[in-house]
């Protein structure tokens, strides 16, 4: 049964694939080639067909990332938007990007990006004490402060199932995740008891929640 599903899973993303951007094939390609042993900082294809979906259902044109990496997600949710859409990304570091850069200019999407490279959380305090740019954002994927996303935004955070050690006991999970996993527990419980939002675990990928903003 198990293999099944995934034979029928993978049908179904080569099927996808096919229809997609080859620019976003050669990306998980590059990525893969020079970040091996980071690759799983990754967004799934699974996954960033499901946000792409996701974002032209909203008709969204202005998101927020944070974590850029090589710039996977980041292509995924440019090609996803309008032309005149803005993406702002923070990552602290820009050589993984720079890796990914290529692929975005071959896609034609650079101009709707907007790099920061710099610690997020200085770049968020600083335009939430603005009030510039609060309830402006559209969507916003692993977004920590609610004021940047308007009502009826959606903020989303990637790996929330831990690869599945979120549900195992302490002596099936290796010591290197355990702490990780616990601080996904808090961050799921946070999110569960948030009346400001109605959310939906996905399980795609490592675990996708998404979270709507309700006041």
């Amino acid at each position: 049964m198990k293999q099944s599903l995934q034979l029928s899973l993978k049908v179904c993303l080569v099927h996808r694939l096919k229809q997609t951007h080859s620019t976003i094939i050669n990306k998980v390609a590059s990525n893969n080639i020079s970040y091996v042993d980071l690759s799983l900082m990754n967004v799934p294809v699974d996954e960033g067909l499901l946000l792409s979906m996701l974002l032209k259902v909203m008709n969204a044109k202005k998101t927020l990332e944070l974590g850029v990496f090589t710039g996977y997600s980041l292509l995924t949710t440019a090609l996803a938007l309008p032309a005149d859409s803005k993406i702002t990304a923070i990552n602290v570091e820009k050589e993984a990007y720079e890796v990914g850069l290529p692929f975005i200019r071959k896609a034609g999407v650079e101009h709707k990006i907007n790099f920061c490279q710099s610690n997020a959380f200085t770049v968020l305090d600083d335009r939430t004490a603005k009030g510039e740019e609060e309830g402006s954002f559209d969507f916003a994927f692993v977004n920590q402060l609610m004021k940047l996303v308007k009502v009826g935004g959606v903020k989303a955070y990637d790996n929330t199932l831990g690869f599945g050690t979120v549900a195992e006991p302490k002596e099936n999970v290796q010591e290197f995740a355990w702490k990780g996993r616990k601080q996904l527990l808090e961050l799921n419980s946070f999110l569960a008891a948030d009346d400001r939002v109605e959310l939906a675990v996905v399980s795609t990928g490592d675990g996708l929640t998404l979270c709507r903003r309700l006041c």
